[in-house]
């Protein structure tokens, strides 16, 4: 079994668990096909609706596009998508993209909070201070793509700043990604849960540069426990 359906059978795995755990309502299970330029991808429906989330318009017509159009891995119960999508040529990875965008609707829902907080997955995410914004891993191994600082082989980007990047460690599996989300934005939710996510080992080598290491970066673990 090569790594890309090893990465397929993650996220599905992944997916499960926000169902059965209560914290996903609707779902899309992850897409294998050929890419035209002979690598494989591992991809969602409806995924020519990404781009939109790179052009400049403002975040809630991004989200209300993709939501509509069923651009995600999972939805979450309070109205968050994932999307994991990646790239591989062989064994290799050359590409993913993993992307986090929470609703921009629930500030409508301050005045009954109540509703919200009885279950885990609200607790963290219902407040008047809350700013939702999408957070993004990207990783691009190709070549001319990378170049030091300006656009790490694998990186983070917050919000819609253009030249936000990051600088990452490697690429991130699913399970890692899935494990940040919910214990940087469902922390509740994530210490209730935690223990039941299901065990993944799938790793990838570090690909971050010298000169990004001595800047601030995010250090990704290479296995998953």
């Amino acid at each position: 079994m090569g790594r890309a359906e090893n990465i397929r059978r993650e996220i599905d795995t992944l997916i499960g668990f926000l169902i059965e755990a209560g914290l996903a309502d609707d779902q899309n299970f992850a897409i294998r096909r050929d890419a035209p330029d002979g690598g494989v991808e591992i991809t969602i429906p409806n995924a020519e609706y990404v781009s939109v989330a790179l052009r400049e318009r403002p975040y809630r017509e991004i989200y209300d596009v993709l939501r509509q159009e069923r651009v995600f891995n999972a939805r979450l119960a309070d109205g968050a998508m994932v999307q994991m999508m990646y790239v591989f040529r062989g064994d290799s990875i050359e590409r993913h993209r993993l992307a986090y965008f929470p609703s921009p609707y629930l500030q409508q829902f301050e005045d009954q909070p109540e509703i919200y907080l009885q279950d885990e997955i609200f607790a963290d995410v219902v407040s008047k201070a809350v700013v939702p914004f999408p957070v993004r891993f990207d990783c691009d191994m190709r070549g001319g793509v990378p170049s030091a600082f300006h656009h790490p082989k694998s990186h983070l980007s917050l919000g819609q700043y253009k030249n936000c990047r990051i600088p990452v460690s490697a690429p991130l599996t699913p399970f890692w990604f899935i494990s940040f989300v919910l214990r940087s934005f469902y922390h509740t939710a994530y210490l209730r849960y935690a223990e039941k996510m299901p065990l993944c080992s799938e790793s990838f080598d570090e690909c971050i540069e010298g000169d990004e290491r001595s800047t601030l970066h995010v250090q990704v673990p290479l296995l998953s426990r």
